[in-house]
Protein backbone atom coordinates (compact mmCIF):
# COMPACT_ATOMS: atom_id res chain seq x y z
CA UNK A 1 0.00 0.00 0.00
CA UNK A 2 1.47 3.18 -0.91
CA UNK A 3 0.45 6.65 0.36
CA UNK A 4 0.62 9.31 -2.12
CA UNK A 5 -0.03 12.90 -1.73
CA UNK A 6 -2.60 14.71 -4.57
CA UNK A 7 -3.61 18.39 -4.60
CA UNK A 8 -7.23 18.79 -2.96
CA UNK A 9 -8.51 19.81 -6.33
CA UNK A 10 -7.85 16.93 -8.00
CA UNK A 11 -9.74 14.93 -5.49
CA UNK A 12 -13.54 14.46 -6.25
CA UNK A 13 -16.66 13.58 -3.81
CA UNK A 14 -18.13 10.14 -4.14
CA UNK A 15 -21.26 10.59 -5.79
CA UNK A 16 -22.58 7.22 -4.66
CA UNK A 17 -21.77 8.46 -0.97
CA UNK A 18 -24.67 7.61 1.15
CA UNK A 19 -23.19 8.72 4.44
CA UNK A 20 -24.19 12.33 5.51
CA UNK A 21 -22.29 14.48 7.67
CA UNK A 22 -23.90 16.94 9.70
CA UNK A 23 -22.15 20.70 10.66
CA UNK A 24 -21.03 19.23 13.94
CA UNK A 25 -19.46 16.27 12.51
CA UNK A 26 -17.76 18.40 9.84
CA UNK A 27 -16.71 20.61 12.61
CA UNK A 28 -15.12 17.80 14.60
CA UNK A 29 -13.21 15.94 11.76
CA UNK A 30 -11.77 19.87 11.01
CA UNK A 31 -10.93 19.94 14.96
CA UNK A 32 -8.81 16.53 15.05
CA UNK A 33 -7.02 17.66 11.82
CA UNK A 34 -6.17 21.07 13.02
CA UNK A 35 -4.62 19.26 16.39
CA UNK A 36 -3.50 16.22 14.81
CA UNK A 37 -2.97 16.50 10.93
CA UNK A 38 -3.88 13.75 8.63
CA UNK A 39 -3.17 10.44 10.36
CA UNK A 40 -5.35 8.43 7.99
CA UNK A 41 -4.94 8.48 4.33
CA UNK A 42 -8.31 8.92 2.02
CA UNK A 43 -9.06 5.87 0.22
CA UNK A 44 -9.68 6.93 -3.79
CA UNK A 45 -10.32 5.42 -7.21
CA UNK A 46 -8.13 5.16 -9.97
CA UNK A 47 -10.63 8.36 -10.89
CA UNK A 48 -9.27 10.25 -7.82
CA UNK A 49 -12.97 9.49 -6.70
CA UNK A 50 -12.57 9.40 -2.57
CA UNK A 51 -14.49 6.33 -1.51
CA UNK A 52 -13.63 6.78 1.98
CA UNK A 53 -12.84 9.69 3.90
CA UNK A 54 -15.30 12.23 2.17
CA UNK A 55 -15.92 14.10 5.62
CA UNK A 56 -12.23 14.15 5.91
CA UNK A 57 -12.32 15.93 2.66
CA UNK A 58 -14.65 18.58 3.03
CA UNK A 59 -13.11 19.14 6.59
CA UNK A 60 -9.78 19.64 4.38
CA UNK A 61 -11.17 21.79 1.90
CA UNK A 62 -12.92 24.05 4.68
CA UNK A 63 -9.33 24.44 6.49
CA UNK A 64 -8.21 25.42 2.63
CA UNK A 65 -5.43 22.74 2.75
CA UNK A 66 -4.58 22.33 -0.91
CA UNK A 67 -3.10 18.88 -0.55
CA UNK A 68 -4.00 15.35 1.06
CA UNK A 69 -2.25 11.89 1.67
CA UNK A 70 -4.03 9.30 -0.36
CA UNK A 71 -4.55 5.17 -0.98
CA UNK A 72 -5.41 4.00 -4.22
CA UNK A 73 -7.63 0.78 -3.76
CA UNK A 74 -7.79 -1.38 -6.39
CA UNK A 75 -11.73 -2.68 -5.90
CA UNK A 76 -14.28 -1.62 -8.31
CA UNK A 77 -17.60 -2.23 -9.32
CA UNK A 78 -19.78 -3.23 -6.74
CA UNK A 79 -17.28 -3.88 -4.53
CA UNK A 80 -15.77 -0.62 -4.36
CA UNK A 81 -19.74 0.88 -3.46
CA UNK A 82 -20.13 -2.26 -0.78
CA UNK A 83 -16.35 -1.13 1.04
CA UNK A 84 -17.27 2.24 1.35
CA UNK A 85 -20.60 1.32 2.95
CA UNK A 86 -18.66 -1.36 5.14
CA UNK A 87 -16.18 1.28 6.20
CA UNK A 88 -19.14 3.94 7.64
CA UNK A 89 -21.56 1.38 9.09
CA UNK A 90 -18.64 -0.41 11.08
CA UNK A 91 -18.29 2.37 13.66
CA UNK A 92 -21.91 2.77 13.95
CA UNK A 93 -23.21 2.05 17.39
CA UNK A 94 -26.29 0.31 15.89
CA UNK A 95 -24.75 -2.87 15.47
CA UNK A 96 -22.60 -2.62 18.57
CA UNK A 97 -19.55 -0.45 18.58
CA UNK A 98 -19.65 1.39 21.79
CA UNK A 99 -17.88 3.55 24.42
CA UNK A 100 -17.44 2.46 27.42
CA UNK A 101 -18.84 5.72 29.10
CA UNK A 102 -17.19 5.19 32.29
CA UNK A 103 -13.91 4.75 30.74
CA UNK A 104 -14.41 7.56 28.03
CA UNK A 105 -14.89 9.88 31.19
CA UNK A 106 -11.89 9.16 32.64
CA UNK A 107 -9.98 9.47 29.82
CA UNK A 108 -11.52 12.41 28.49
CA UNK A 109 -10.94 14.05 31.47
CA UNK A 110 -7.35 13.55 31.98
CA UNK A 111 -7.17 14.52 28.17
CA UNK A 112 -8.62 17.77 29.42
CA UNK A 113 -6.74 18.11 32.32
CA UNK A 114 -3.50 18.02 30.49
CA UNK A 115 -5.04 20.28 27.54
CA UNK A 116 -8.41 22.09 26.96
CA UNK A 117 -8.16 21.92 23.28
CA UNK A 118 -7.55 18.30 23.46
CA UNK A 119 -11.03 17.04 23.80
CA UNK A 120 -12.59 19.25 21.48
CA UNK A 121 -10.42 18.38 18.83
CA UNK A 122 -11.43 14.56 20.10
CA UNK A 123 -14.70 15.49 19.00
CA UNK A 124 -16.63 16.39 22.14
CA UNK A 125 -17.98 19.82 22.58
CA UNK A 126 -18.19 21.33 26.29
CA UNK A 127 -22.07 20.46 26.65
CA UNK A 128 -21.12 16.57 25.75
CA UNK A 129 -18.74 16.78 27.81
CA UNK A 130 -20.65 17.73 31.32
CA UNK A 131 -23.16 15.22 30.38
CA UNK A 132 -20.80 12.52 30.00
CA UNK A 133 -18.82 13.65 33.61
CA UNK A 134 -21.88 14.29 34.98
CA UNK A 135 -24.43 11.28 33.99
CA UNK A 136 -22.72 7.99 34.75
CA UNK A 137 -22.84 6.82 38.58
CA UNK A 138 -20.05 5.30 39.94
CA UNK A 139 -20.73 1.90 40.34
CA UNK A 140 -20.02 1.14 43.95
CA UNK A 141 -22.81 4.02 44.19
CA UNK A 142 -25.51 1.73 42.79
CA UNK A 143 -27.16 -0.45 45.88
CA UNK A 144 -30.39 -1.71 45.60
CA UNK A 145 -32.23 -0.24 48.43
CA UNK A 146 -33.42 -2.95 51.11
CA UNK A 147 -37.06 -2.75 51.03
CA UNK A 148 -38.90 -1.04 47.99
CA UNK A 149 -41.73 1.93 48.41
CA UNK A 150 -45.23 1.37 46.94
CA UNK A 151 -44.85 2.31 43.03
CA UNK A 152 -47.32 4.67 41.47
CA UNK A 153 -48.04 5.04 38.13
CA UNK A 154 -48.59 8.85 38.18
CA UNK A 155 -45.94 9.79 39.86
CA UNK A 156 -43.81 12.85 38.18
CA UNK A 157 -40.44 11.33 37.14
CA UNK A 158 -37.12 12.68 35.76
CA UNK A 159 -36.03 10.92 32.41
CA UNK A 160 -33.01 11.13 29.75
CA UNK A 161 -32.30 9.87 27.11
CA UNK A 162 -28.82 7.88 27.12
CA UNK A 163 -27.92 9.01 23.33
CA UNK A 164 -28.30 12.19 23.18
CA UNK A 165 -29.09 13.30 27.14
CA UNK A 166 -32.61 15.00 25.95
CA UNK A 167 -34.13 15.62 29.50
CA UNK A 168 -37.75 15.54 30.52
CA UNK A 169 -40.13 15.49 33.47
CA UNK A 170 -43.39 13.04 33.44
CA UNK A 171 -44.55 9.70 33.77
CA UNK A 172 -44.13 9.00 29.97
CA UNK A 173 -41.64 9.88 27.19
CA UNK A 174 -42.04 13.00 25.38
CA UNK A 175 -45.40 13.33 22.94
CA UNK A 176 -46.84 10.96 25.06
CA UNK A 177 -45.37 7.72 24.06
CA UNK A 178 -45.38 4.80 26.63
Amino acid sequence: MNVEEIEINQLFNDPANVRRHSARNVEAVKASLRRFGQQIPLVVDANNIVRVGNARLEAMRQLGWTVAKVIRTDLAGSDLVAYAIADNRTGDSEIGSTFDTAALAEVLSALQNEDEQLADAAGYSPDELAALFGSEPEPESLVAPEEFAEFDENVETEHQCPKCHFRWSGSSAPGGAQ
